[in-house]
């Protein structure tokens, strides 16, 4: 006989998700069932302010109007067609990310999320130079399918999972000029970089050191990987991290807030590397589907419109000047990807913010807490997370 599952709204849904839902993630004892603007709304009428932001991923908030039009409307005209046939939305979507991306990237190949872009850009370097070793950063965080969880920061040590990695790896330690430049030679392949460590708990890397990664990449002819699935569509106070040290990457990859929440996923390419591609190199079937380019559109448009990055900006500075207070002792990272180093464990701050109805994130860094808000958050949101904190004993 099939299995019979009947599930009560009224109960508790995390203990429903069990029944039916593999339980490999730690939730929190709240269950949303609307959102509005940067708010939560719960299924006990509480209003929770999000700074989280679907861990980075909804750069606009909840019920921007436009976005939605633009997304329902294509909806309407057209839901989905594979890459077998050209789409003019397509087309916009990829010149609307040239745009504003850094000037030494010329194409674009759309996938699906974060660590398939990742992905991708790890087997073009491979395929290019015919090289067999990569370099990531320690703390780096690249995804959980198999050449990106390779480059993940003790990945093999705890769920790699894979019996083998796809190719060898080793990793540069943060920061450290000396092993940069000793570290890339002429067996590497590619080094994969974030500018700003997210789950390492918004470390942003030093300028002097991205800068030696670029160099010794040119030294070698090693391709340079900037991974922006986190930091990238604004999160930094620019449209990509890299852009706030002026260093051109050869690969650029995004996901997260790129969609607006719709799940999509892009990376950029320096024609250099592009030009090597030959027809069935890469494919995808949802990549660059109509609604995912209706979304990249839409937020793109949104962010000129409402003059966001400005207001990233802005108000990170007012976090940095009004949030070190409570347990919260320094304050790191760019924008609003930023890390608040606790004086004890992040969960416990979580969890008293929590109860005051401010949703905030962890790391992989016990003492730090995350804040990835959508970009539209304002002054009065800031003011009441930093009461909130100069409350806690």
């Amino acid at each position: 006989m099939p299995n019979e599952f009947i599930h009560d709204s009224k109960q508790d849904v995390r203990r429903a998700g069990q029944e039916v839902l593999l339980d490999v993630y730690k939730q929190l004892s709240l269950t949303v069932t609307r959102a509005d603007n940067c708010e939560l709304l719960t299924n006990d009428n509480r209003k929770i302010l999000d700074l989280y932001g679907g861990h980075a991923v909804m750069p606009l908030g909840y019920g921007d109007t436009d976005f939605l039009s633009s997304v329902q409307e294509q909806m309407t005209n057209l839901l989905f067609q594979s890459n077998l046939l050209p789409l003019d939305i397509r087309v916009q979507a990829a010149e609307n990310l040239l745009k504003i991306a850094p000037s030494s990237l010329s194409k674009v190949f759309f996938v699906n999320s974060g660590s398939e872009a990742n992905e991708n850009a790890l087997k073009i370097a491979c395929m290019y130079t015919k090289r067999k070793k990569i370099l990531a950063v320690t703390g780096a965080f690249h995804g959980r399918s198999a050449a990106a969880s390779a480059v993940t920061w003790n990945a093999k040590k705890s769920w790699y999972g894979f019996p083998r990695l796809p190719f060898d790896v080793d990793f540069i330690p943060r920061d450290d000029l000396n092993a940069a430049r000793d570290m890339i030679n002429d067996e590497v392949a590619a080094v994969i970089v974030e500018p700003i460590q997210g789950v390492a708990g918004a470390y942003d890397l030093s300028h002097e050191f991205v800068m030696a990664l670029r160099k010794g990449c040119d030294k070698v002819s090693a391709i340079l990987i900037v991974d922006e699935v986190q930091t990238g569509m604004g999160r930094s106070g620019n449209y990509f991290a890299i852009q706030n040290y002026n260093i051109e990457p050869d690969i650029l990859t995004m996901a997260k807030s790129l969609g607006g929440g719709v799940p999509c996923a892009a990376l950029m390419i320096n024609q250099k590397y592009s030009s090597n591609l030959k027809m069935g190199d890469l494919g995808s079937t949802f990549g660059g589907g109509p609604i995912a380019c209706a979304a990249i559109n839409a937020v793109i448009k949104s962010i000129k419109k409402n003059n966001l990055l400005l207001n990233v900006k802005e108000l990170e500075i007012k976090i940095r000047e009004t949030c070190q207070v409570g347990p919260i002792q320094r304050i790191q990272g760019k924008g609003f990807l930023l890390g608040l180093i606790c004086d004890r464990p992040a969960h416990e701050i979580q969890s008293k913010l929590l109860k005051k109805d401010i949703l905030t994130g962890t790391s992989a860094e016990k003492n730090i807490l995350r804040l990835l808000p959508p970009l539209v958050l304002q002054t009065n949101h800031v003011n009441r997370l930093s009461e909130a904190l100069a409350s806690i004993k």
